[in-house]
């Protein structure tokens, strides 16, 4: 056991609170098409990319899969069901604290794991304390408090500067209160403008997820919203994740590797994505083998 201390709440009081709602578990939202109707979805050119500090360090070799698909002043969406993107994402925030950046979180389905991202970061060679001390936590327990987080994160930027932002699910709160539809539209829409500006006065990345139902969660993201880096799309098989990043098509396959096995992909076959060893355990197949 490993003593973590308490993760600084951003836009709030410094005092920890005294106690913590816990919301039940959310049903997995069934799959469908994750990118808007009729192209609305328009990528930001990038002729040149600059970043003083890195966003995440080079090594495992998922990481520069991850850094290329975001940009200072622009957003990256990951689209997918939670059990495809929390996992990658709880990676993120400690290959984030391995780089020595920051973090300005808005947790929005209140699914913030701080031992598991310690020991995450602990595995990565950074003590856990230190990796949830580089994230700044906000959370939100009803819809208009989110709004609120929402309007004033810049200001929060200003105070504690991040190098990346992330909001973690922003709609899940809406779908829970009991607000009638055409305003629960009109203060996602508020919300989805107040990112635009955002990003214009604190030009770091900006990372948000949303379930595999995607753009209709959130309405007005991918019109009125900020400029878009690029569209990340995850999907969960038995024991592999996949994603497919819409800038490049580029695509890739984390699958379950042990130590020293070598995959196809390693001996010139022609794979359409990249493979990397995933430490998700194998499926049991209730087959028993047989020697000989």
């Amino acid at each position: 056991m490993f003593d973590l201390d308490p993760v600084a709440p951003a836009l709030g009081s410094e005092e920890p609170e005294p106690f913590e709602p816990v919301f039940p578990e959310a049903p997995e939202i069934p799959e469908a098409p994750s990118v808007p109707e009729n192209g609305r979805l328009r990528l930001a050119p990038h002729p040149r990319r600059l970043r003083s500090v890195p966003l995440l360090p080079s090594s495992p070799a998922l990481f520069p899969w991850l850094a290329r698909r975001f940009a200072p002043g622009e957003a990256t969406l990951w689209v997918g069901p939670r059990t495809a993107v929390e996992p990658i994402l709880e990676r993120l925030y400690a290959g984030s604290a391995v780089a020595g950046g920051r973090l300005s979180l808005l947790e929005g389905a209140n699914r913030f794991h701080p031992y598991r991202i310690g020991e995450l970061g602990r595995s990565l060679g950074v003590d856990a304390t230190e990796t949830l001390r580089r994230i700044r936590l906000a959370r939100a327990f009803t819809a208009h408090q989110m709004v609120a987080l929402v309007d004033g994160w810049a200001a929060e930027a200003r105070r504690h500067p991040p190098t990346l932002l992330v909001g973690h699910d922003l709609p899940a709160l809406f779908a829970d209160d009991e607000i009638p539809a055409e305003e629960q539209a009109a203060l996602l829409r508020h919300m989805a403008r107040a990112l635009a500006p955002l990003l214009r006065e604190v030009r770091v990345p900006l990372l948000l997820t949303l379930g595999a139902t995607g753009f209709a969660q959130f309405p007005g993201l991918a019109d009125e919203g900020p400029r878009w880096c690029d569209l990340v799309t995850f999907a969960r098989g038995p024991g592999t994740v996949r994603l497919r990043a819409m800038r490049d098509d580029a695509r890739l396959s984390l699958v379950p590797r042990p130590a020293g096995q070598r995959g196809i992909d390693e001996f010139g076959a022609a794979v359409a994505e990249e493979v990397i060893a995933w430490d998700v355990p194998p499926r049991p197949t209730g087959r028993r083998s047989k020697s000989g």
